[in-house]
């Protein structure tokens, strides 16, 4: 039979463990910066924002009533927005987005080096993609956007 004796306590102060963002700071792993982007979406007429990044007006026209001082743009891409007549023809109505989708990307498919300077200039930044659009959620620019960022 085993006789259990209550254990001593010990003359030695008891160890002061580190706390778990040291243990964190001596643990972690440096990871490599990320090469994804961070693409928004935004209408020119919001106002610049500091986290905005790099913005770059994908519109075929410049929006109207506002001059180049105050969009505060890096860059215009005329070429990778919808040509006029899918435009005219789309005229965002919600229920044709699905096959404005599917032409304005085979529209894009011919410009496929254009596509791939744009990635490689955005790659690992902050990028705020610019349209005069009221309807973000059903305009060429969230088609942009997934297509940069690889899911199209």
């Amino acid at each position: 039979m085993k006789r259990t004796v209550p254990r001593r306590k010990s003359a030695r102060p008891r160890r002061k463990t580190a706390s778990a963002a040291a243990r964190h700071r001596r643990t972690s792993v440096k990871r490599k910066p990320s090469t994804r982007a961070m693409i928004h979406v935004k209408r020119v007429y919001d106002p610049p924002a500091p986290g905005d990044g790099m913005r770059i007006l994908i519109d075929r026209l410049w929006p109207r009533g506002l001059s180049k001082d105050a969009l505060k743009l890096d860059l215009w891409i005329k070429d990778l927005a919808p040509s006029h007549v899918l435009r005219r023809w789309y005229g965002h109505e919600p229920e044709r987005f699905a096959e404005f989708q599917r032409r304005y990307l085979a529209e894009l498919a011919p410009l496929r080096e254009k596509l791939d300077e744009l990635r490689a200039a955005v790659r690992g930044r902050t990028v705020t993609l610019l349209t005069a659009t009221r309807e973000l959620d059903l305009s060429h620019a969230t088609v942009l956007r997934e297509v940069l960022a690889g899911r199209l």
